[in-house]
């Protein structure tokens, strides 16, 4: 299988970014881009299993509804269809779970803010491989790269 580009889908500003970026370079390298939505934990308490069932069931349909709707964009900029995969749990863990599925993911790309690193970026920073699981390369692109500037690095 091909080289494949890690991508979390989030509400950040910086997302599209990353997005842009990872498409670019799978197109230039002939990968695929994987896109990666997570969805917080359920709840556990056994009082409120109804009303739990419903809220999972909403934000799966929540997270489909915006992998399908970045899908087509990074299918576009790419060439090619990209993996859509859903996790429940929190990021950190749900990355270290896809990309030890997945030996043929070899980057993870990541965005930074105009201000303060987001989480996964502090997190990629304090905890090197440890992050990931294994030994995998983390490209944190600027957030405020524009086409052209993608176009050239990418």
């Amino acid at each position: 299988m091909s080289r494949k580009f890690l991508v979390v889908v989030d509400d950040s500003p910086e997302f599209e970014t990353a997005l842009r970026y990872a498409a670019r370079r799978a197109r230039s390298t002939g990968g695929h881009v994987v896109l990666l939505r997570v969805i917080p934990p359920a709840a556990s308490d056994a009082h409120w299993a109804a009303a739990r069932d419903e809220i999972e069931r909403q934000t799966r349909a929540e997270a489909e509804a915006s992998l399908t709707r970045w899908a087509g964009e990074a299918a576009e900029r790419s060439g090619s269809t990209p993996i859509l995969v859903i996790e429940r749990g929190d990021a950190p863990g749900c990355i270290r779970k896809v990309v030890g599925d997945d030996p043929d993911i070899k980057i993870l790309v990541l965005a930074a803010g105009t201000g303060a690193p987001g989480p996964l970026v502090t997190a990629v920073t304090k905890q090197g491989a440890a992050f990931t699981g294994r030994k995998l390369p983390v490209t944190i692109v600027p957030g405020e790269l524009t086409e052209k500037d993608i176009e050239d690095l990418a």
